[in-house]
C-alpha cells in the first residue's frame, strides 16, 4: 500500500525504507520529545514506525510521513491511527485519534495546521469517520492551542492520566462540526 496526499506545502505520505533515519535525524531531539518522554532509543523508534506501518496496513491510514514539497523535506508526521494510549478511557479505546509531530525548524510556520486539516478532511471525507480525537500532555499548550484553532472542543470527562507521560487532555471534532 503506498498512500500520498499533498496539500499547498506538503506531503503526507506512506512510510518507505530509510524514513525511520530521517525521523530520528528529525524529531529525536529534546525539544520535539519533550512531551513525549524524552529521546528514543533507536529500537524505539524502530518500533514506533513499525507499528505507524502496521497501522496503515490494517485501517487505511496512520500517521503518515510528512514531507515539504518545495524540497523533499521530512518533516515528521501528521495522520489518524485507532487510539491504543495506556491510560486512555476505555470508551475511548479504537477511537479514531489525529496526531502530529514535527522537527523543530517546521515549528510556527503553519505546517501542523496545514497537516492536521488535511488529515481531518481525509478522515471525514476519505475514511468515513465520525469524529476524531487528538490527545496531549496537558503542559504541551502548543499541541492544544492547534486543536482550539482547528475548531475541536476540550472534553475535559475524558482527560486521563497515560503512565510514564502524565496527565493528558482530550479534544474531540465531529464531521458536523468539521468546516475544512
Amino acid at each position: 500500500m503506498s498512500f500520498a496526499h499533498r496539500t499547498a506545502r506538503l506531503i503526507l505520505r506512506s512510510w518507505r525504507d530509510g524514513d525511520a533515519d530521517l525521523f530520528e535525524a528529525a524529531c529525536n531531539t529534546p525539544a520535539v520529545t519533550r512531551y513525549l518522554g524524552g529521546l528514543q532509543t533507536r529500537e524505539e523508534i524502530d518500533a514506533s514506525v513499525a507499528r505507524i506501518r502496521a497501522s496503515e496496513a490494517e485501517n487505511g491510514f496512520c500517521f503518515w510521513a510528512l514531507e515539504r514539497q518545495a524540497d523533499g523535506a521530512f518533516l515528521g508526521f501528521c495522520g489518524l491511527k485507532r487510539l491504543n494510549s495506556a491510560g486512555a478511557p476505555e470508551a475511548m479505546l479504537g477511537a479514531p485519534e489525529i496526531g502530529w509531530r514535527l522537527r523543530e525548524d517546521a515549528w510556527g510556520k503553519g505546517y501542523a495546521r496545514e497537516a492536521a486539516m488535511a488529515a481531518l478532511g481525509l478522515a471525514f471525507e476519505r475514511f468515513g469517520l465520525d469524529e476524531v480525537y487528538p490527545i496531549t500532555m496537558t503542559g504541551n499548550a502548543q499541541s492544544w492551542g492547534l486543536m482550539l484553532r482547528l475548531g475541536m472542543t476540550a472534553r475535559p470527562d475524558l482527560d486521563f492520566d497515560m503512565p510514564v507521560y502524565g496527565p493528558h487532555v482530550t479534544y474531540r471534532i465531529g464531521r458536523d462540526e468539521w468546516t475544512g
